[in-house]
């Protein structure tokens, strides 16, 4: 093979977190595709030329083709092969276009076939595991049609049981799948197996097929049933389809224009290593979400907390994403904050901190996470089963008492949503949202300045290393969020006000360095202990919005001492164990120079070559062997963008 990238997982699907398949091996014909989760979701695709047939993707009869090349752009996937005398190239595109969000809610892929034979004839089954969850096969429906000069096939279960299930490692099972083509497609059913099947010749060497998946109701949000945001006035997915198929060429000309000069900016601030770590989150971190309209029309962009528990709406999974979102629309990280702010209101929240969540996708119902459950094992999860769907908590009163305060964590989420509100404003100037959530905001500042300086013993994003007193990173992300809201008061034109929150956050910013002071580096809790150290990834929006709360000599101890702490893939998370998390190597960089950044960039670079787990970037691994431990496919390898979005804030 020649010029073959090598990706733990190749991207082919990825549009939200059910309707997502992948290649999950080294060849793209040596293994069935499979949903992010594992779960074997089968597309099958060969090519039959005069010297015979060949397998370009998944398992079947025909011989594998021999796979010449293999790149992942940050939207196109693109496979090159060698198939006797002739040659193919096989491409797949999600329009993820930030700036257009009825283009990126609209859950297709184009797959284009190109092959450099005169007489060449391609065959495509998209097998029916891509509509239920579980191994079992249900009954299926399904019918293929032709339209004009297209041909249309759906299927779907015969039993519809549309938002039937909640939780985390689960794929769709409800709604339908769509293929469209120039070339015949039929629903075929053989023998208890159902199929989308495309069988035809590739006209001037050249096949298109767009794969689609309507998922009739995408999302319960606070008992609104909502479709995806390009449904939000009635369009149909067919619709969306032939306006897809009738600006395809230009759609992937658009997609390869924004790719490049995305590449060649990552490529300028970090080389190489930067530029693949760039092409491997860019869509994966999109398709984590689902982009819904509320009742009255705005966007509402909904994260699942994938490998982890299924939260919805995660505000410390929207947090280290947001860094992409900033560069490229900002409106998205309005839309993250919205169904936060709106849960905040209703009367079960009674908190003076902001919620982790809002329920467990796809029900955008109310904060899970934390629930008090006497009997369960693990008091941080709901022990519903995983068809279970979580009770409506919004609708509860303030007397209902089903929250665990021990495992809840107010100065995380406090600092989350000032620092995102914050981020938003000043990357599209628009306030409108800040205004409307002023009084909730200055309740979450108010609780950081009484507990955010030395923060008690509590969870934070980081959760799987357990409770920790007097976090040093914790803190910074106080101090900064207080700062943040200065910020949006002064945005909004409280002059005084701005001025009494930066200083309060100056004071606090000068008592942490004073207490974690070890000399060459700052301690992990406040204790000072010179034998600890942490990531201080929190510290970069100092530097985003140039804050001054801390000095420029303190980062470059800071950095200096990260990068002795480098193992072969990556620095460690913190002085306790080996593992790391991908994002806040990245943020931690962007707090680097220039020359730095590639430093910090090489070693995740070759976990993502080298790791032998066979799963989508996982962003918690060893920085040892390189093995993930867990997280998969989830969209906080947004915050793999930080360096980037320093770069655009410093050129103002």
């Amino acid at each position: 093979m020649n010029a073959v990238e090598r990706y733990p997982a190749v991207p082919l699907i990825t549009n939200d977190p059910y309707f997502s398949v992948w290649s999950c091996s080294d060849l793209p014909t040596s293994s069935s595709t499979r949903h992010w989760t594992g779960e074997r979701k089968r597309l099958e695709i060969s090519v039959m030329t005069a010297d015979g047939s060949f397998r370009l993707l998944g398992t079947g009869e025909a011989p594998g083709a021999e796979v010449t090349g293999c790149t992942v752009e940050p939207l196109l996937t693109r496979y090159t092969y060698q198939m006797g005398a002739e040659t193919a190239e096989l491409t797949f595109c999600t329009p993820l276009l930030p700036d257009d969000l009825d283009l990126l809610s609209t859950p297709v892929t184009l797959l284009r076939l190109r092959v450099h034979a005169s007489d060449a004839r391609a065959r495509i089954l998209w097998h029916d595991d891509i509509c239920y969850n579980g191994l079992t096969p249900p009954p299926m429906n399904g019918v293929g049609e032709k339209r004009g000069d297209l041909y249309t096939a759906m299927m779907g279960k015969q039993k519809q049981n549309v938002l039937g299930h909640s939780g985390d490692g689960i794929c769709m099972d409800w709604g339908y799948a769509w293929m469209l083509s120039d070339s015949p497609i039929c629903f075929e059913r053989q023998a208890g197996h159902t199929a989308l099947k495309l069988e035809g010749s590739l006209r001037d060497g050249e096949l298109w097929v767009l794969l689609a998946y309507d998922d009739v109701v995408a999302i319960d949000y606070f008992g609104y049933p909502a479709k995806a945001w390009y449904a939000r006035k009635g369009k149909t997915l067919p619709q969306a389809l032939s306006e897809v198929w009738e600006e395809r060429q230009g759609i992937i000309e658009r997609c390869e224009r924004f790719g490049n000069a995305l590449m060649e900016q990552a490529q300028r601030l970090g080389g190489e290593d930067y530029r693949a770590l760039i092409c491997a989150s860019y869509r994966q971190t999109i398709a984590a979400h689902k982009l819904i309209a509320d009742e009255a029309g705005d966007p509402v962009f909904l994260s699942k907390e994938n490998n982890s528990n299924g939260c919805i709406g995660t505000v410390d999974v929207s947090y280290p994403s947001v860094p992409l979102f900033l560069l490229y629309n900002p409106e998205l990280v309005h839309a993250m904050c919205r169904p936060i702010l709106r849960f905040a209101r209703y009367p079960v929240w009674k908190y003076d901190y902001a919620p982790h969540d809002v329920g467990r996708y796809p029900y955008a119902t109310g904060q899970v996470y934390s629930l008090k459950y006497p009997d369960a094992c693990n008091p941080l999860c709901d022990p519903v089963g995983l068809d279970g769907v979580h009770a409506p908590y919004y609708l509860l009163s303030e007397n209902a008492d089903v929250y665990e305060e021990k495992h809840q964590m107010p100065v995380e989420e406090c600092g989350n949503m000032l620092l995102m509100m914050a981020a938003a404003v000043k990357a599209d100037g628009n306030d409108r949202l800040a205004r409307q959530a002023d009084d909730l905001l200055c309740k979450w500042a108010s609780y950081l300045a009484q507990y955010g300086e030395d923060p008690g013993e509590q969870l934070c994003t980081d959760d799987f290393a357990g409770h920790l007193a007097r976090n040093v990173n914790l803190a910074i992300k106080a101090t900064c969020a207080l700062a943040a809201y200065g910020y949006l008061c002064e945005k909004t034109g409280r002059a005084e006000e701005a001025k009494e929150w930066r200083e309060k956050a100056k004071h606090m910013a000068d008592s942490i360095q004073r207490n974690a002071d070890c000399g060459d580096h700052t301690s992990l809790t406040l204790d000072g202990d010179a034998s600890s150290w942490s990531l201080k990834y929190n510290a970069v929006w100092d530097l985003l919005f140039d804050f001054g709360l801390f000095e420029p000599e303190w980062y470059q101890r800071e950095i200096q001492w990260y990068l002795m702490q480098e193992r072969k893939y990556g620095i460690p998370l913190d002085s306790r164990k080996t593992y790391t998390k991908s994002d806040w190597i990245l943020w931690s960089a962007a707090m680097s120079s220039g020359r730095e950044l590639q430093r910090f960039c090489a070693p995740v670079a070759r976990y993502l070559r080298e790791t032998p787990s066979h799963v989508p970037f996982s962003d918690w691994y060893e920085t040892e062997d390189g093995r993930s431990v867990s997280f998969i496919a989830r969209s906080v390898q947004g915050g793999i963008f930080m360096p980037l979005l320093r770069e655009r804030w410093k050129q103002g």
